[in-house]
């Protein structure tokens, strides 16, 4: 498949801002204005790779893909996922006038959306990875396992590694630096990608809190871990959870909660981020430290 497509978004979208989030810059520094953002992942309808060239003229993104995935109109739908891209952003004005918390961050930040996994089923085995062990750990496994199991794709004159598919991973007997209980995980999520269980259409087809539910009867899957799938994974707009110590920390510190302020406190919060929970979630996270300093000083 080698198709071209474009997407206008709903509200402020800068895809420089992505760019710097992927990267780990803060999110208040700019890459340079050409940037161009490549990626290569397993299109969830079929499963085969599909390399991805995404560029930004004024307001609209144009999209470039390559690669053996079929059915133009789900990859294109997944690539809107991805960046958010298929959310209406028109709410967020009012958000900002009831919360100048959230102002302050957006415009710390203009055009920054969430960025998402590739797929729900990658964040799945990110989750099940990182486990019991540093992030940098689970990095150098999650990039061993792509290397030695995941498919190349060129885009752009540039070889990019696409995550293994669930059935590449379910048929393998063993994997690079993976524990026993965590491989037993990992097949179990792939059968469940392959069933339709774990993809981003059929979690945001339903309600959150059914979707969390569903998501923890998966292997490995807790309360932190089908959060984090079904925000960052299925790319959910409007999902609140406080099983996230960072997202606790940094709310506690702008809105000037106690250390042992109840759960009640935090939701009662976030009730003034509807219909973009996420969204502002997000912020929050990808705020750099001065940007959290000067919030908490500003909003004292």
């Amino acid at each position: 498949m080698n198709d071209h497509f474009t997407i206008d978004p709903s509200g402020p979208f800068d895809l420089s801002r992505s760019i710097g989030f992927l990267e780990e810059w803060p999110a208040t520094q700019l890459p340079p204005t050409d940037a161009v953002l490549r990626f290569a992942f397993c299109a969830e309808h079929d499963w085969r790779p599909v390399g991805v060239r995404v560029s930004q003229r004024g307001r609209q993104l144009d999209i470039e893909t390559a690669g053996p995935a079929k059915a133009f109109e789900d990859v294109s739908a997944q690539v809107a996922r991805i960046l958010s891209l298929d959310v209406d952003a028109s709410a967020l004005g009012e958000i900002t006038r009831r919360d100048p918390v959230v102002a302050q961050l957006v415009r710390s930040a203009p055009g920054l959306r969430p960025v998402c996994f590739w797929t729900p089923w990658e964040a799945a085995c990110w989750a099940v990875l990182s486990q019991r062990t540093s992030m940098r750990a689970a990095s150098v496994l999650k990039q061993r396992i792509s290397q030695d199991y995941g498919t190349r794709v060129t885009v752009d004159g540039t070889e990019l590694t696409a995550f293994p598919s669930p059935q590449a991973l379910l048929d393998a007997a063993s994997l690079p630096g993976v524990n026993p209980v965590k491989l037993e995980r990992i097949h179990g999520l792939a059968a469940a990608a392959l069933d339709d269980t774990l993809t981003a259409r059929s979690l945001r087809s339903m309600p959150a809190d059914d979707a969390l539910a569903t998501l923890r009867e998966l292997p490995g899957v807790g309360p932190f871990s089908s959060a984090l799938i079904l925000i960052r994974g299925a790319g959910a707009p409007d999902v609140f959870t406080t099983s996230e110590s960072r997202l606790s920390a940094a709310i506690r510190k702008v809105y000037h909660l106690p250390e042992n302020a109840a759960e009640d406190d935090y939701r009662s919060i976030a009730e003034g981020w509807r219909p973009l929970r996420s969204w502002v979630s997000f912020w929050l996270r990808a705020a750099s430290p001065q940007t959290l300093d000067q919030l908490e000083s500003a909003h004292a």
